[in-house]
């Protein structure tokens, strides 16, 4: 039996007599601590980084697993790499149990399905070359457990983000992530504390690997697709400050090669 730190007993009681300023600030201290648990597991998270990274710098895609918030959070995490890095649609992917109808309306016991998450991946032909995240809060969900377990049954390299200690996910992962954020404020309602830990260490991984990969010069997003206008208008004062063109004459340029980083390499060729 596993004591799951994320079912204790919240610190705060009788949460419906409380006010609005005192229910806020319950939660903003609460949330406060986050990022700090966050810190304790750098070390780990660094680990999953690079073995992320070498296997995606190789051509091996990244696959998020997960169920309800979990799966969710992955979902959010891998949707946001191509419009921000410029990756194809394939190279970082999220599933959820229960697929995609989950995303919105929760689907009762697709979780506990143990054969599932194997099936989800095979559909995209997983193999060797590519990596896989299983997300879990309290490192027991069946369709992330089993999934990482049949993974490295067919020699593909396992991570994990939990929020408990000695977890089946845990023993499953290659490189596990283990952010204990402690007791939520509503008792076990992981999309709290758990949630918001869980969408750091994502931010971490993608956006760091990403850089590492190139998909980011200096600071800036210099592969993001242009698809509003607020991209366009970032894009073209980004061509403006490493071009030194006006604004029109950098749009200009930015429209037609699709991208600042292709914008800036045609106006360097001309010099």
């Amino acid at each position: 039996m596993i004591n799951k730190i994320t079912e204790q007993a919240s610190n705060h009681r009788h949460l419906e007599q409380r006010s609005t300023e005192e229910l806020t600030r319950i939660i903003n201290d609460e949330d406060k601590t986050v990022a700090f648990a966050v810190e304790k597991s750098i070390h780990q998270i660094n680990k999953s980084i690079d073995a992320i990274f070498n296997q995606m710098k190789k051509g091996g895609r990244l696959f998020y697993i997960g169920a309800g918030t979990s799966g969710r959070l992955g979902i959010l995490d891998a949707s946001e790499c191509p419009p921000t890095f410029g990756v194809d649609d394939d190279w970082v992917i999220g599933l959820i149990s229960g697929g995609d109808k989950a995303i919105r309306k929760a689907q009762e016991f697709a979780e506990d399905d143990t054969n599932q998450a194997w099936i989800d991946l095979q559909a995209y032909a997983i193999s060797p070359n590519d990596i896989v995240l299983g997300l879990a809060a309290s490192g027991t969900t069946p369709y992330v457990v089993s999934g990482l377990q049949t993974a490295r049954e067919n020699q593909v390299p396992t991570v994990c983000i939990t929020c408990n200690t000695n977890t089946p996910i845990a023993a499953q992962a290659d490189y596990p992530i283990e952010v204990i954020v402690g007791p939520e404020v509503v008792t076990g309602s992981t999309r709290m504390k758990s949630g918001t830990a869980q969408k750091l260490v994502l931010n971490m991984i993608s956006t760091t690997v990403m850089i590492k990969l190139g998909r980011v010069v200096d600071n800036r997003m210099v592969d993001m697709k242009l698809s509003n206008d607020k991209l366009v208008d970032r894009g073209t004062k980004m061509v403006m400050e490493q071009t030194k063109l006006d604004y029109k004459t950098a749009q200009k340029f930015l429209l037609k090669e699709g991208s600042v980083r292709k914008a800036i390499a045609f106006f360097n060729t001309r010099l």
